[in-house]
């Protein structure tokens, strides 16, 4: 029998028959600060799944090993079952949101390299900035496998830069987190979509992300909807 093993900000994990499938469900809630602010916005686990669904497989297709196994409802999806590390890696191309904040620059400064962080996730502390030093000495991970996660969040990020901008949207910043298969391979887990991504129009500037409902700019459903058609028309099958 299927039994509920997490439920998060957006997203609930269930058992399968397979011990090493898990059964993601997609929630139609959003959460800002940190889950101190929610609200349930109609269609939207349905629009998280279809685009995490479309860059995780094209993720997939070039080099990148994710937990993605295959989408089976509107707001499911089956996954290879990790041991979370907990970390959010962040990778920020552009200068917004806290950072434009912590370092008193405007937001849509270009950075002249991306800027690389790590946070330790836990939603008690409010997920502190964590340095390798720290991670180390916590036993979070190991330098090598460090090393490859930064490894593969830039393969990442050189991946859906030009693939967001051929849309007509530029890839502000964007959160990953990685597990560890039952074999200790590192892969790329949970989800990408609006809701740990920051998109612009690249002509408008307008928030194509989770920063419309953050800062009340308009309607989230309207937003999520926009960036898949966009990633369908390139990448719909």
């Amino acid at each position: 029998m299927a039994k509920m093993i997490y439920a998060g900000k957006a997203k609930q994990l269930w058992t399968t028959d397979d011990d090493q499938l898990l059964r993601v469900v997609y929630t139609n809630q959003a959460t800002a600060l940190n889950g101190k602010r929610k609200d349930q916005i109609s269609g939207k686990g349905k629009l998280n799944n279809e685009i995490s669904t479309l860059v995780f497989k094209y993720l997939a297709q070039n080099g990148i090993p994710t937990h993605f196994v295959k989408k089976i409802s509107a707001t499911e999806e089956l996954v290879k079952k990790v041991s979370i590390i907990p970390l959010e890696v962040v990778t920020r191309n552009i200068g917004a949101g806290h950072f434009a904040a912590r370092f008193g620059v405007k937001e849509g400064l270009r950075l002249a390299v991306p800027v690389e962080e790590l946070y330790y996730k836990s939603d008690e502390l409010d997920d502190p900035f964590m340095n390798e030093s720290q991670v180390y000495a916590l036993k979070v991970a190991i330098p090598a496998e460090i090393k490859q996660i930064w490894q593969l969040s830039r393969q990442v990020n050189q991946l859906l830069t030009p693939l967001f901008a051929s849309l007509g949207l530029q890839l502000v910043d964007f959160k990953l987190e990685f597990g560890r298969t039952a074999d200790g391979q590192i892969i790329l887990a949970d989800e990408f979509s609006p809701d740990n991504c920051r998109l612009w129009d690249l002509k408008t500037k307008q928030h194509m992300d989770k920063d419309v409902f953050r800062r009340e700019l308009g309607d989230l459903a309207d937003v999520y909807s926009e960036v898949l058609r966009r990633l369908a028309s390139k990448l719909g099958e």
